[in-house]
């Protein structure tokens, strides 16, 4: 059994409407008046007819009486402005009206005028004129006597408005003593403006009542809310919108030959205001529901979206233009793409038959990894055998207001792109959001998803490649993944690639090379200065550079300012190369983890958790190695230590060398207690059940954290 969940603003919806449409009075007139309902199942187009009454009224109901009294009126300024072009495009003849119908509307325009004046009964020439429609929808019902009634009143402000310039119509008028009404226009604009407001209440729930008939049947069914509860209160608004006519047509009428008194008489227009609020009130329950019935649609279209985006990416493609055009072209915008280099608007076919890189992120994307980007894919336009474009996508909310901060921050991101980007995030759809954060698990961290030649999707996410290998990772696939990691071993160079050139230098001239890291500035100073003594007391050439830690940016940037001041070791002054350096460790252990690769069978991946284990903790870590792959890592207090108490392992470097000795003697320092952490990025792809401590190989306690950094 399905069971129903209310929405909470239908649950609103459904309170106010026992309040608008449960009173006694009002149950007994429903009664009568669905009484009068018989239809014969006759179907017409409504719109045009609709399009033709909103027209008469735009140019019928005055802004002031002043510009009817010189001639000058041209219409109603709150009206909707309407194309007349446009107003009459519906109709196939010259006579407009469908067969048949100008004869009904005729006749209700009749039982209008000549039931609608001396005090008649609005109740009952209401009853009268739905049973005159009683074979008709309800809908048409409403549309026919609104176009009866914008007959009446543009035939009472035709008269007026041409009274100073038409010889016939001040003949008419004068019959229609309308030089009265005109005379004291003053006193009577409190009852054309109530006249005014009324009329447009009941156009807005017209419009409403066939919005629910136009309703697409395939997504949204009749007996179902909230449509269904929409119908059954159709009824009573065409109940009040036509005796909301008849109160109009009765209060023009009911001016012509009426003295100065009646003229000024206040209950009338205070008996249309009322109605007013009430044919107002029922518009605003009726768009709520039809607000409704649109989210409802809206869902469905974008489950039937996600669902098609699926289909399309299991199939294979000639090209990749059909997978791009579904994930960029659902609002038919021809242009969605920016041109990095131009930042004109251009068409998806650039992408046509190219490995494509979609980078998918928020405005929340860092500088730090644009301008590592930005080095990569420039680098990549140098060498012509690398045919691949990357594609910024921006994703937020789609229920987020967007603002001028945003669209600032976009534009500011943009700027700093020089390959393809998403015009604007709002050219998602919906669906495809859903698609990139539940099948490519975008959340919070950027992803590179890639897509090949032929639209397939090689790597759900290859970014940790890029910030690994950059270019030598292309095409960017799992296989070409695997075959680089079986070319890699623990070296330095994999350790700092390109960031620092200088350390290149040094491991090729056959230098000592210690780098550190941490935020203990106490430490550093104490470390560095012992370092640099036992360098001088050896020997040995021995380089120092500071790598930081990973976030606390300006923490970072602070210490390596007085580390640079005090001349304590070389350090890196962009925090760009600070940041690069332990992404690329982070992605290391992620592209190690999705390769199935674990601590115990792969030494790589042990020695990459334990430099982020140092970089978890509350203190320094230090590595010192010789060449490439000869290297001693340990703590800030082992590091320290070892080296102060250099003299216990003296004699044992200079036998077997002064890494080698020095990494025995920090085995012999171990001790089995410690404590250390692991702090693994938010990456895309789930947090491993299992992860092992790098020290003893037990399985760690997992926490959660949740960062919020503006460093």
């Amino acid at each position: 059994m399905q069971h129903q969940q209310h929405h909470p603003q239908q649950q609103q919806l459904v309170k106010k409407e026992r309040r608008m449409f449960t009173s006694s009075d009002d149950s007994a007139i429903m009664k009568q008046v669905l009484a009068t309902h018989s239809p014969d199942g006759r179907d017409m187009d409504l719109e045009p007819i609709l399009h033709v009454i909103e027209e008469t009224l735009r140019h019928a109901i005055p802004a002031s009486i002043e510009g009817v009294i010189d001639g000058t009126h041209n219409g109603h300024v709150d009206a909707l402005a309407g194309d007349e072009k446009a107003a009459f495009a519906g109709f196939d003849d010259v006579d407009g009206i469908p067969e048949g119908l100008a004869h009904v509307i005729h006749k209700i325009s009749c039982e209008f005028s000549c039931k609608c004046s001396g005090g008649a009964d609005a109740h009952g020439s209401t009853i009268a004129i739905l049973n005159m429609l009683s074979g008709y929808t309800w809908e048409a019902k409403v549309v026919i006597s609104l176009g009866a009634f914008s007959v009446n009143i543009g035939e009472f402000w035709l008269v007026a408005q041409l009274f100073a310039t038409n010889p016939l119509a001040k003949s008419v008028a004068l019959l229609k003593q309308l030089p009265n009404i005109i005379e004291h226009y003053k006193s009577l604009e409190p009852r054309f403006d109530a006249v005014n407001v009324l009329i447009k209440a009941m156009l807005e729930v017209t419009k409403c009542i066939i919005a629910f008939k136009n309703l697409p049947s395939q997504y949204i069914q009749d007996d179902a809310p909230p449509k269904s509860t929409a119908l059954t209160h159709i009824p009573t608004a065409a109940y009040w919108c036509i005796k909301s006519m008849v109160a109009c047509v009765t209060q023009l009428t009911s001016l012509l030959g009426m003295n100065y008194e009646y003229m000024t008489a206040t209950s009338e227009a205070w008996e249309l205001s009322s109605l007013a609020h009430k044919v107002q009130n029922i518009h605003e329950h009726l768009k709520g529901l039809l607000l409704l019935c649109y989210q409802n649609i809206e869902e469905k279209q974008h489950d039937e979206y996600f669902l098609m985006l699926g289909r399309i990416f299991g199939v294979t493609h000639i090209d990749n233009l059909k997978i791009i055009k579904a994930l960029f072209c659902a609002k038919d915008d021809i242009h969605p793409l920016l041109d990095g280099s131009s930042k004109t608007r251009v068409n998806v076919d650039v992408l046509r038959k190219k490995t494509v890189l979609l980078l998918i992120s928020d405005l929340d994307i860092t500088h730090e990894e644009v301008l590592v980007l930005t080095h990569i894919y420039k680098d990549s336009r140098m060498q012509p055998d690398l045919h691949y474009e990357v594609v910024w996508v921006p994703v937020v909310d789609p229920l987020m207001t967007w603002n001028d901060s945003h669209q600032h921050k976009l534009e500011q991101l943009q700027s700093m792109m020089t390959w393809h980007m998403l015009q604007h995030p709002s050219l998602l759809e919906p669906a495809v959001i859903k698609y990139i954060k539940q099948v490519w698990h975008f959340e919070k961290k950027p992803i590179l998803v890639v897509l090949d030649p032929q639209g397939r999707v090689t790597s759900p996410n290859a970014l940790h490649m890029v910030w690994i290998w950059r270019n030598f990772a292309y095409p960017f696939t799992s296989i070409k993944e695997d075959a680089l990691w079986k070319d890699e071993s623990w070296t330095l160079e994999l350790l700092v690639d390109n960031i620092d050139q200088y350390i290149l230098r040094w491991i090729d001239e056959g230098k000592y090379i210690c780098l550190y890291g941490g935020d203990d500035l106490n430490w550093i100073r104490n470390f560095t200065k012992v370092a640099a003594n036992l360098a001088h007391h050896t020997g040995i050439q021995l380089e120092m550079v500071y790598v930081g830690k990973s976030g606390s940016k300006e923490r970072i940037r602070k210490i390596s300012a007085t580390i640079s001041e005090e001349k304590l070791s070389h350090t890196w002054p962009d925090p760009t190369s600070v940041w690069y350096y332990w992404t690329r460790l982070e992605s290391m252990l992620y592209s190690k983890m999705q390769h199935g690769k674990s601590y115990e069978n792969d030494p790589i991946m042990k020695e990459v958790m334990t430099m982020m284990s140092f970089d978890g903790s509350d203190q320094g870590w230090a590595l010192i190695c010789k060449g490439s792959s000869e290297m001693a890592r340990a703590n800030a207090d082992l590091a320290l230590t070892s080296l102060q108490e250099y003299e216990n392992w003296e004699l044992d470097a200079q036998q077997i060398g002064f890494v080698p000795a020095l990494r025995a003697y920090l085995a012999k320092l171990h001790t089995p207690q410690h404590c250390n952490r692991l702090i693994l990025p938010g990456i895309s792809g789930g947090i491993p059940e299992v992860v092992v401590c790098s020290e003893c190989g037990r399985t760690m306690e997992k926490f959660f954290m949740f960062r919020c950094c503006t460093d």
